[in-house]
């Protein structure tokens, strides 16, 4: 598929942008479709500087909710599928969902279904988006299960960005001091050892410390960013290994305030994952399936492999998680209940809705505490480092004024 750039007028007046097609002509069909008159356009093939590479996800969670809401209000206003997806494709902020968007469009016109269309962009179109749309084309309602998939991850995304926020504060706060203290140990403490030599004695124990520790990171400055680097890249492998996440996993849920934090969250996403599958027909097995690939926690995975297991063994779900520590007593019982009730979906609403409102309370009560707490160890890093300078020089003062 090739990338096209142009330039045209629609309703609202001039417009420009990128569209990708099979052909130039297959280009100017879509832009007239989506109710723009070309002007001008010219074949622009992708380099380093336009290609579009992300970490991670390659769609932000928000872009992927606006496009949700403006695909099913398209739906119930009449528009088709088709002309949906053309309209949104250039409308969308996000370049990784424009070009999969064109891309189903092409689908679509072949005569593909939906569900079909986006399953070839699995890093775009998750399995719980590629299921969910199944069974809303299955059942004829996709206009609701697209409401219901945008409520989901609107949810989720705003736990997400909680979590993030609680996390992002003592991370900024400890780079900053690494920084300050680096910067006092390198550029500011050297410029004092001329003075305290000439002062002669023997210095304070504070000052010797902080003066070897300015020497160490002189001399092997080199080898703290060696070990910096070789811890961010051991993270990013363990949480690539599947063996290693879990090990890393279970360290961050036995963690003391922020474990708890995390566990809830991952509760909460399971619940609320879990709640949407069934509500839109999904079989329990296949939805428990999706729910271990999109729950982001290994230890939880776990748990929602073996409840699978007990399922397909015409035991209850709920057993494996009732030996197990990170699943609390509440979320067992009501899960029972509602299998007992036959209202499974709206007891495991109910279960998310009460951990993301712990999650929220949690993370705003946890900030509250971090920021002080975080001043405190800041104002004490370069208060020892100030300390020691200021002490030998006081002591030199006063051996001026005994002599004069």
């Amino acid at each position: 598929m090739a990338r096209y750039k142009y330039s045209g007028r629609d309703r609202s007046g001039k417009r420009q942008g990128t569209v990708y097609a099979n052909s130039k002509r297959d280009a100017m069909s879509k832009l007239k479709d989506g109710g723009i008159r070309v002007i001008e356009m010219t074949e622009t093939p992708e380099t380093l500087l336009t290609k579009d590479i992300s970490i991670g996800s390659p769609v932000k969670l928000q872009h992927f909710v606006i496009y949700l809401r403006q695909f099913a209000t398209l739906l119930k206003a009449g528009v088709t599928v088709v002309e949906a997806t053309v309209i949104l494709a250039f409308q969308t902020e996000s370049k990784g969902l424009k070009k999969a968007l064109f891309s189903v469009e092409q689908d679509l016109r072949e005569g593909n279904s939906l569900s079909v269309a986006v399953s070839k962009h699995k890093k775009i179109f998750s399995p719980m988006f590629i299921n969910m749309v199944k069974a809303g084309e299955v059942s004829g309602n996709i206009d609701d299960t697209l409401e219901r998939l945008a409520d989901h991850f609107e949810k989720q995304n705003y736990t997400r960005q909680k979590i993030v926020s609680a996390l992002t504060y003592p991370m900024v706060i400890g780079v900053i001091a690494i920084a300050v203290v680096i910067f006092l140990l390198v550029a500011v403490v050297p410029t004092f050892v001329d003075m305290f030599d000439d002062l002669g004695g023997q210095l304070p124990a504070i000052t010797r410390f902080v003066l070897a520790a300015s020497e160490f990171m002189q001399s092997f400055w080199w080898l703290v960013a060696i070990i910096i680097i070789s811890f961010i890249l051991l993270l990013m492998y363990l949480n690539k290994n599947k063996k290693a996440k879990y090990h890393l996993d279970y360290i961050l849920l036995r963690m003391p305030i922020f474990g708890i934090m995390l566990q809830k969250a991952a509760i909460a996403r399971m619940m609320r994952t879990l709640s949407s599958l069934f509500s839109s027909s999904v079989p329990i097995l296949q939805a428990m399936s999706i729910v271990e690939k999109v729950v982001e926690n290994e230890v939880i995975a776990k748990v929602i492999r073996e409840s699978r297991n007990s399922l397909e063994q015409g035991r209850s779900m709920t057993e494996p998680m009732k030996s197990h520590w990170a699943f609390p007593p509440l979320v067992t019982q009501m899960i029972a209940i509602g299998e007992e009730t036959g209202a499974l979906d709206a007891m495991l609403s109910k279960i998310a809705e009460f951990y993301e409102k712990e999650v929220e309370t949690g993370t705003d009560r946890l900030k509250s505490l971090i920021e002080p707490l975080m001043i405190v160890v800041l104002a004490a890093l370069v208060g020892t480092i100030v300390t020691s300078i200021m002490v030998p020089m006081f002591e030199m003062f006063n051996q001026f004024e005994k002599k004069y």
